[in-house]
């Protein structure tokens, strides 16, 4: 009987994450068993990603590592982004590959390996059908991948934005909405499962519903959401667009004590001129007057962005406007990239004209200044007891005495700060940790009992 493992790598973001849990979720119905490690498994899947040149060089450094490493018995299959786009320069700089599925028929997986298996020439089989079929021709899995006690729940795929330097279009196609009942489904799923934080994902979860004519969607969805699953403690979105966040989603955040006061929305500048370069959205009083509108109704709000620098054109005055952006509005917390060339997308023609030198120093004196900013933040979060999930038990360097790792509102997972905790209270529960010490991205504190939890203040119900 032939042994049925496979091996998995999924790299890029969670969004990835949870396609990579679906193709698992299908391998494991079929009658194949995970392998953590590559040489016991017959089948190797890297769930590539595309988005940027350093994630495309990490894909290809993966795959050409398990390329090398794999013997006759075995079969490696390159899926995801980069392979949805550039699916035969990846087989050619990889040789070895034995398969290239695309990121849109990650359901296929497991035809795909029959596939393979019964073909008679060596070359690669491709399997890149251009289809948008999330939500409707999912195989009955559920989109979901764990963190630990959080999960990540994929509520849409594809966008349908027109910004200049994303490649997600061509990789993903449009925005594609999944079906509200299937999302409700598997958010019962989940607390029926005792996950504490939902946490929900697309690459523009803003736009959810947009496809099926649902005006607010996101916010509908979200008022639903905490009828269906009243008892999964945190409700997290990610991926807010600019210019998308509307009223109606203010409030119904703010009415809701799940849905937690934490904003992801990554603005990618602040000045006008490099925005319409971007074409993204370049009213920035709108950002303005929308982020005052938030802290309003959610005094506790914290709020993450990202940054792109060296954008084309982007000139020293235009980069100093991003500076004093960032010293007014004071993020909780910042991402930073130089801008990564892409070709295919429509800034193309821009060509790549700001040395790789003045993108770094623009970064650097950006992230420098976020620090400062981050560090003020947390420091004003000392003498408050926060609730926290525990998601890991650990011990401090050098010594015996045990400590636990967690995260509070103000942290989404894998990109945010943690909770260094005195005690190892229990991994999945919720506890107040009374804040006692502050660095420039994480907090240190001990377990409370004696004094109420702070919560994010709450506006009435209208």
């Amino acid at each position: 009987m032939q042994d049925k493992r496979f091996h998995l790598v999924s790299l890029g973001c969670s969004k990835n994450t949870v396609d990579s849990q679906s193709m698992a979720q299908l391998l494991d119905r079929a009658g194949y068993q995970p392998s953590p490690s590559a040489g016991e498994a017959d089948v190797l899947i890297v769930n590539t990603c595309g988005f940027i040149g350093p994630a495309k060089d990490e894909s290809y450094t993966v795959l050409g590592q398990l390329a090398e490493g794999k013997n006759d018995n075995q079969m490696l299959i390159a899926a995801g982004c980069l392979t949805q786009r550039y699916g035969a320069e990846v087989a050619q700089r990889v040789p070895g590959i034995d398969g290239i599925l695309g990121t849109r028929r990650w359901m296929d997986i497991v035809d795909v390996i029959g596939q393979i298996r019964e073909k008679k020439h060596p070359e690669p089989l491709y399997h890149l059908p251009d289809a948008a079929t999330v939500g409707t021709d999912e195989d009955g899995v559920i989109r979901i991948a764990h963190y630990g006690p959080s999960a990540y729940l994929k509520i849409a795929d594809g966008c349908r934005r027109p910004c200049a330097f994303c490649a997600i279009p061509l990789i993903k196609g449009t925005l594609v909405s999944r079906p509200m009942d299937a999302i409700l489904n598997e958010a019962r799923i989940l607390q029926d499962n005792g996950v504490r934080e939902i946490i929900l994902i697309a690459q523009d979860s803003t736009d959810y519903g947009h496809d099926a004519g649902l005006k607010n969607g996101l916010a509908t969805l979200l008022e639903e959401l905490t009828r269906t699953v009243p008892d999964v403690d945190w409700i997290r979105i990610l991926y807010n667009f600019p210019g998308s966040v509307t009223d109606k989603q203010i409030e119904v955040m703010a009415q809701h004590q799940q849905l937690l006061p934490y904003l992801d929305i990554p603005l990618q500048h602040a000045h006008p001129k490099t925005l319409q370069r971007m074409r993204r959205p370049a009213n920035m009083d709108w950002v303005h007057k929308t982020i005052a509108k938030m802290r309003t109704a959610m005094p506790d709000l914290a709020i993450r962005t990202t940054f792109i620098v060296g954008y084309p054109g982007e000139t020293e005055e235009e980069f100093q406007t991003l500076l004093d952006f960032v010293e007014e509005m004071r993020f909780d917390r910042v991402g930073a990239f130089t801008f990564s060339y892409e070709p295919g997308t429509s800034s193309e023609p821009l060509g790549d004209p700001i040395p790789e030198e003045v993108k770094e120093d623009r970064r650097d004196r950006l992230m420098t200044l976020q620090q400062g900013i981050s560090l003020e933040n947390n420091q004003a979060q000392v003498g408050k007891t926060l609730d926290v999930l525990i998601e890991s038990h650990g011990e401090v360097e050098g010594s015996d005495e045990p400590i636990a790792l967690g995260r509070t509102y103000r942290d989404a997972p894998e990109v945010d700060g943690i909770v260094i905790v005195s005690g190892q209270p229990p991994i999945g529960e919720i506890v107040p940790v009374k804040i006692d010490g502050a660095m420039a991205y994480d907090l240190t504190g001990t377990v409370e009992t004696t004094h109420s939890i702070i919560m994010p203040d709450q506006i009435p119900s209208k």
